[in-house]
C-alpha cells in the first residue's frame, strides 16, 4: 500500500474510530443525551425514545469495526482495501441516515460524510492492489 494512502487510511480510520467509541460509550451510559450536551428531542423523527440502540450502533460500526480495519491496514491484511471502502461506506451510510432522522445538516455531518467518502475512495483505489 502506496505509504502516504496507508497514513490517510489509518488517521482517517484511527479518528471515526475514537470519536465513535467516545460518543457512542457516552450514549449507552447515558442513553438520555446528557454526557453529551444533547437531548432525546434530536430523536423526534426518528424509530428511537433515546440513544441506547444508536449509541450501540456507534460504538460497535463506526468504532470498533474501524479500529479492527486500522489493524487490518497496519499488519497488511490482503483484505484491507476493501475493509476500508466497506467501512467507508458504513460511515457514510450512518451520516446520511443521521441526517434523514434528525432532519437537519451540521458541521459533524459534513466532516465525518467527508471521511467516509475518502475511505470510499482510498478503498476502491486499493482494491486492485490487493488482489
Amino acid at each position: 500500500m502506496n505509504p502516504k494512502r496507508k497514513l490517510l487510511a489509518s488517521f482517517l480510520l484511527l479518528f471515526n474510530g475514537i470519536g465513535a467509541i467516545y460518543g457512542g460509550g457516552n450514549l449507552i451510559m447515558h442513553p438520555d443525551g446528557s454526557s453529551l450536551g444533547i437531548t432525546t428531542e434530536w430523536l423526534k423523527y426518528s424509530p428511537f425514545d433515546n440513544f441506547l440502540i444508536p449509541g450501540i450502533i456507534l460504538f460497535v460500526v463506526n468504532g470498533l469495526l474501524s479500529l479492527f480495519v486500522l489493524i487490518a491496514v497496519i499488519i497488511n491484511s490482503r483484505f484491507r482495501g476493501k475493509l476500508i471502502f466497506a467501512e467507508g461506506v458504513l460511515l457514510c451510510g450512518w451520516i446520511l441516515i443521521q441526517m434523514i432522522m434528525l432532519r437537519e445538516v451540521n458541521f459533524l455531518h459534513i466532516t465525518l460524510g467527508s471521511v467516509g467518502i475518502l475511505l470510499v475512495i482510498i478503498g476502491i483505489l486499493q482494491i486492485p492492489a490487493d488482489s
